[in-house]
Order: structure tokens, then sequence, then C-alpha cells
């Protein structure tokens, strides 16, 4: 079903955005309200690390118009909840049209779960522990043009954060994925020099306070 609300937001306007936000209206509201703003509430980490597990060979507009039947069939996403999940919730997310119905990364979201209340536990949140693999601006590289930002799939950080994770038992995690889920909760600003939410993302980060044990 539309959202009213996302549509008239959207309407076609003179703003210049990030070439990959298109003229889908859900799209171009999840650029932005959403993307490369920085996030501290767990819930939503877990949530964006596992959705990007999923959107593994896929689209993420994909996983976006699935968003909310994604919430419905995981319980929002409240990890321990979905840790504690077993096979009769497998065979009824395998049956739930609404979600990708792919039996590995249905058991890895679950998996993970159970991964991620160990980093709480190790942390204090995953806030704070994926707050560590924050890229910083000096970090970056000179060419935020699109061109050069499109050709950029993983880096340094992505790689160590990926490594980390995998080594702490996490499936569906690689360097691509984690690059992927960096950008989109505010670890890095990955946002066009010349869009129009470029400045306003930055300086959210920059008022943004790191959780507590942050740093690496």
């Amino acid at each position: 079903m539309s959202n009213p609300s996302i549509e008239s937001a959207c309407e076609s306007d003179d703003l210049h955005r990030c070439p990959w936000a298109g003229q889908d209206p859900l799209y171009r509201h999840y650029h932005d309200q959403e993307w490369g703003r920085p996030v501290d509430n767990d819930t939503r980490l877990f949530e964006k690390i596992c959705l990007e597990g999923f959107q593994s060979g896929l689209s993420w507009i994909t996983i976006l118009r699935k968003r909310e039947n994604f919430r419905a069939a995981f319980h929002g996403f409240d990890i321990a909840r979905v840790a504690a999940m077993g096979e009769p919730d497998i065979d009824r997310l395998l049956a739930d049209t609404g979600i990708v119905r792919h039996r590995g990364k249905i058991v890895a979201t679950i998996h993970n779960a159970g991964r991620a209340l160990e980093l709480q536990r190790e942390f204090g949140s995953l806030a704070a522990y994926f707050w560590r693999f924050e890229t910083r601006p000096e970090h970056r590289p000179g060419d935020l043009s699109w061109e050069a930002l499109r050709r950029l799939a993983q880096t340094d950080a992505s790689r160590a954060l990926s490594k980390d994770l995998r080594k702490r038992g996490f499936k569906f995690v690689g360097p691509t994925t984690c690059y992927a889920f960096m950008q989109a909760m505010g670890l890095v600003n990955d946002h066009a020099e010349d869009c129009f939410c470029r400045d306003g993302v930055e300086a959210q980060r920059m008022a943004f306070q790191r959780p507590d044990g942050a740093q690496a």
C-alpha cells in the first residue's frame, strides 16, 4: 500500500540527490530521512545488519519495500526474541511470501541474534561495538563525487568489521555487506559532495554523541 505522506513529500523537486535515490518516493524518502544519519539504537542496528544480509544478491529497494513485513516476521527485530526462534519459526518464515524466503538467510538472522546478545554483554551495547569501526572524515578519499563513491564497494574499515564479526560467528557479513551497513547507519558519510543531504548529515555526525566504549 502506498504512503501518501511519503509520496507528497517526495514529489518531483529541484533537490540534487545521490543518483541511486532515483524517482521512487519510498527510496527518496529513505535517502533523505534515513541513509547516512548516525544511529545508536541497538534494535535498528541489528535490523539493518540483518536486512543487509537478506539484500545479498538483490537490490536494496526490494528489501526496503518488504521492510515492514520483515519487521512483523522477526518480532520487530527484538534481539532476544529473534535469538529464541526455532525450527517452527523457520518453517513459518519459509512460507511467508512477504519476505525473502531464503532458508540460509533466515537461519543466519536467528543465529546472528545470539551473537548480537554476546556483543551486548561484552561491550554494553551493539552501538558501542559498531561505532568502534567508524570511518572518520580524515580517512576518507578526497574525491567524494558520485563517480568515485559508486566504485567504493568496501574499505579497510568494512573489511575489519567483517573479519571481526565473522570471527565472532556472524554469518552473511562480508566486507561489502558491512560497508553498506556502515553507510546506512552513519558510520561514514557517503552522500555525494553535490547531494543536498551531505552537509546536514555531516552536521548530525559532528553533533552525535558516540556510545561509551566506542573507541577501539
